[in-house]
């Protein structure tokens, strides 16, 4: 399903339709795409099990198009999965959140 997401997307960045929302915020920039990305991973934060699947499919979408307008494929980033997979753990220390 991800891979025809972002077939669906990368045709209405194609098609320049004035009526897409995927062209309204490729049109907007990358910033725009950034920031409705960021929000929607809020919202899955925030989300109760009720509209999770929901708030998920958002970030998704909005990821693709991130990915799209950025030139990064699902398969480049399946290929990044592929390579880490069994591999030992990249784990670095990391301050905690409230740190930064």
């Amino acid at each position: 399903m991800l891979h025809e997401l972002e077939r669906t997307v990368k045709d209405k960045i194609a098609s320049q339709d004035e009526a897409s929302y995927t062209n309204y915020l490729v049109k907007a920039g990358r910033e725009k795409i950034a920031k409705k990305f960021g929000e929607e991973a809020f919202e899955v934060v925030l989300a109760g099990d009720d509209t999770l699947a929901e708030e998920t499919a958002d970030l998704l979408y909005h990821l693709t198009v991130l990915l799209a307008d950025r030139g990064v494929s699902f398969t480049e980033v399946e290929a990044v999965l592929n390579e880490r997979h069994g591999t030992k753990s990249t784990f670095k220390d990391r301050p905690d959140i409230e740190q930064w």
